[in-house]
């Protein structure tokens, strides 16, 4: 289902007061770069200095400062004022230290002549993009001339393009997973298999919930841009759905490399147990054999005659065994 942005509230006015806090204690660490008329402000690692700069510079609504501080978990949404969006947004990456995908949540605040962007840790695409325009004047003069509606397109497809060697990435392990069940490499293969799958339920879970946004940012941001941004962020859209589709396909294909490597597994087992139970079959009757012989009863036959009872009972011995994997042969039990 779409996410709706909340309805309209009015801007507070200039200088509203964020919820109380511990006194600030070190300068905002804020990025600032200007271009064109547009200003673009990035913030890494944001504390509770930084949102009082915004606070007593932009005015933005508590509410949103605090969504920026909170540990918790925001949902992807499009809140609309009088005066600026603010945009919640997730994206994928992978953790350095564990190696599991994770969320990472990216907060913006969209204005007239303003773009200000808050990762919850840094991003890669933001930071190239970022150093790029500190770098270039061309490029920062191709991104920041046509307002801020369309710098806000170029830093959410340039995340979205990240996104692809993620997704790739899943489908290059799913692929040897897929080899590794056939050479036999079951058993580790289900632990693999396992950290797979849970990758990309943990993708689908960031990508679902902010699929319906992302279609509202074209209409959202068309008064922060000089031309129709209609087809740029339909581009993005389309990368979302294409996101989306291969998830879904790769889920289908973990989940067939399940099932196959689960009925190989039991098709080795069943294997393994036929023979065991062969083996079985063919000890029973022999192990009778050297009961009987066990007895020191001189009635059996040849119980009395030496070595010749030793070849009489290996020779009984041998012919029931053979007897025995013959009949099995014959029922094609083996």
């Amino acid at each position: 289902m779409a996410e709706v942005p909340r309805l309209m509230r009015g801007r507070p006015r200039r200088g509203a007061a964020v919820p109380a806090a511990a006194p600030r204690t070190e300068a905002p660490r804020i990025q600032r770069l200007e271009s064109n008329g547009l200003t673009w402000l990035h913030i890494e690692s944001v504390t509770e200095a930084e949102t009082r700069a915004l606070a007593d510079e932009f005015g933005f609504h508590p509410l949103d400062l605090e969504d920026v501080l909170s540990r918790s978990r925001q949902r992807a949404k499009i809140d609309q004022y009088d005066e600026y969006l603010f945009i919640v947004l997730h994206f994928p990456r992978y953790h350095k230290t564990s190696g599991r995908l994770q969320a990472i949540e990216v907060n913006l605040f969209v204005a007239d002549g303003l773009l200000i962007t808050i990762p919850e840790e840094p991003l890669k695409p933001v930071s190239q993009l970022w150093t790029a325009c500190v770098g270039s004047e061309q490029r920062r003069a191709e991104l920041m001339s046509k307002g801020s509606g369309y710098l806000l397109y170029a830093i959410v497809d340039g995340i979205y393009d990240y996104c692809f060697p993620i997704l790739d990435k899943i489908g290059f392990k799913l692929d040897s997973l897929e080899d590794a069940i056939f050479e036999g490499q079951r058993e580790q293969v289900v632990r693999d298999l396992s950290s797979v799958t849970h990758e990309v339920v943990n993708y689908r879970k960031i990508v679902k919930p902010q699929r319906g946004t992302l279609r509202l940012l074209e209409r959202a941001t068309k008064r922060y841009a000089t031309e129709d941004l209609e087809l740029y962020f339909d581009d993005i859209v389309d990368k979302s759905e294409r996101i989306w589709d291969g998830l879904e396909n790769y889920k289908e294909v973990a989940d067939a490399l399940e099932a196959t490597n689960t009925s190989v597994i039991t098709h080795r087992l069943n294997h393994l147990i036929r023979n065991l139970t062969v083996l079985s079959a063919v000890m029973l009757p022999l192990t009778l054999v050297t009961g009987f012989y066990g007895q020191n009863i001189d009635s059996l036959p040849l119980a009395n005659h030496g070595v010749w009872s030793v070849l009489w009972t290996l020779a009984l011995m041998v012919a029931v065994a053979a007897g025995l994997l013959g009949w099995f042969r014959h029922k094609r039990w083996i």
